[in-house]
């Protein structure tokens, strides 16, 4: 979710991802050392670094609300509900 910033999956696992994803910007925006190695240390470097670089400056404004949930049409060929979860 963090290296491509838009995907594409199952409203359930969208919805279960929020939290977890909106918690890791609101550390990056810290921008300490510790909170670094935190990032580093749950989703890995190369995510770790474009939080501290990119994403964590773009919403060092805003206080939350990071990521948007947008329903789409069912998957045909299961039937399971779809959501695009994406950065805003």
């Amino acid at each position: 979710m963090v290296l491509k910033e838009r995907i594409k999956t199952t409203e359930a696992k969208a919805k279960s991802l929020r939290p977890y994803v909106e918690k890791l910007i609101t550390q990056s925006k810290i921008g300490t050392l510790s909170s670094r190695k935190l990032l580093i240390s749950k989703i890995g470097m190369d995510g770790a670094k474009k939080l501290m670089e990119v994403i964590g400056p773009k919403y060092k404004e805003r206080k939350g609300g990071y990521l948007r949930i947008t329903k789409v049409p069912r998957r045909v060929s299961d039937g399971s509900k779809i959501a695009v979860i994406e950065m805003v």
